[in-house]
């Protein structure tokens, strides 16, 4: 039901219904304002919204709801359809077919200047001849705030920011950190409900990337609006967002919890996708019991698999734990494979095998000197059950 509907029906039954049968109208009346209140408890909802240039299909029929003060990351590879989606939100590129809702509202044919939206873009787009300051009171000299209560609101958002002592210098006197901020500054200062930034850490070396990350998550909790974020960066969405939307060919894959698609992905897609993953192809001869390729019977985490099935199994490279000589091991898997390489990344060290003609990757803390295992030496791989998922 749309917002039209529940109020239609609202006022309907206000109008007809008699006097005499107020327990009735009074738990209708209830149903129907619970109704409008989740309604207006979504801030952006997609009702088959597809977008198609000429002949082809950029996004296919889509529904989408994201609910008030989420941090949703719209995740994918390069053509996979999140910016589309993004730009269809703002108004930049019209929907082929479907409604776009914001906070209730059918926007599908406003503007973008009617939307109320902020955007934070990846090139920032700054004007190099204005201050900070300047740049940051901009929007809300177009919408005719007086002087003092332009002062006081930008110098309030550039403390937000962490800025409050760079308002009097030009952007080229500021490092790309800043003026990111600044850019970031420009949108929040007339606190929008809702936020679309497009990559906006994308030109960032990887520490002032870290940083930033920190800083937004820290603004969206502060200020607790709703905001809808789009990278191709997995590491940036699990960090960042209450919910993922991962997308593919113009189709959403999964949108959950990072949680949801790290540690339960709907498919091959996903789990290749977001994070490291050994993948292993096989039969389930029985409920719990897979038998992989190479011959290696091993206990798997099945689901709702039925035996005799060509079945994937997922184990996270961080849930396979190189065995010492002699060690007897408590999980319920053990494959003999060869080390291929060593892979040194800092406090981890990726440890590349081969059981047969399959790869599996384990990780490990790093250490100084560690001699531990060599390429060419014969090693034991061991994972539980519990992280052997059978995929969908």
């Amino acid at each position: 039901m749309n917002m039209s509907q529940a109020a239609t029906i609202h006022f309907e039954a206000a109008a007809v219904a008699p006097s005499h049968d107020a327990t009735p109208r009074s738990a209708h009346l209830r149903e129907t304002q619970s109704t409008m209140n989740k309604a207006v408890d979504v801030a952006v909802r997609f009702e088959g919204v597809s977008k198609q240039y000429g002949g082809t299909t950029v996004l296919h029929s889509t529904d989408l709801s994201v609910r008030r003060g989420e941090f949703v990351t719209l995740l994918g590879p390069s053509g996979s359809g999140k910016s589309t989606i993004l730009n269809i939100i703002s108004g930049s590129t019209p929907a082929t077919t479907g409604r776009v809702f914001l906070d209730g509202e059918d926007v599908t044919l406003k503007p973008p200047r009617d939307r109320g939206l902020g955007m934070v873009f990846q090139n920032y787009a700054l004007m190099p001849h204005m201050t900070v300051f300047e740049n940051v009171a901009f929007p809300l000299k177009i919408r005719n705030w007086k002087a003092d209560a332009i002062r006081t609101q930008v110098m309030a958002t550039l403390e937000k920011v962490g800025l409050s002592g760079f308002a009097q210098r030009k952007p080229k006197e500021l490092s790309g950190g800043q003026q990111q901020r600044v850019s970031i500054a420009r949108c929040l200062v007339y606190s929008p409900s809702i936020i679309l930034m497009d990559e906006p850490l994308g030109a960032l070396d990887k520490k002032l990337r870290d940083q930033l990350q920190g800083e937004i998550k820290s603004l969206h909790r502060d200020i607790g609006t709703t905001l809808i974020y789009v990278t191709h960066d997995q590491e940036e969405a699990l960090n960042l967002s209450d919910k993922v939307c991962l997308m593919n060919h113009g189709r959403i894959v999964q949108l959950g919890t990072p949680e949801e698609l790290y540690f339960d992905p709907a498919n091959r897609f996903v789990a290749d996708f977001v994070g490291e993953s050994n993948i292993l192809a096989g039969t389930l001869v029985e409920a719990g019991v897979m038998q992989t390729k190479a011959g290696t019977r091993l206990r798997v985490n099945s689901r709702n698999a039925r035996p005799g099935a060509a079945v994937e199994l997922l184990v996270r490279p961080e849930n396979v734990r190189l065995l010492n000589a002699g060690e007897t091991a408590s999980e319920d898997n053990v494959i003999e494979a060869t080390v291929a390489e060593l892979s040194f990344v800092g406090g981890r060290t990726r440890v590349a095998a081969m059981a047969g003609e399959e790869r599996l990757l384990a990780t490990r803390i790093s250490a100084r000197n560690d001699a531990l295992v060599q390429p060419g030496q014969q090693v034991r791989l061991a994972f539980g059950q519990a992280n052997a998922l059978v995929l969908n």
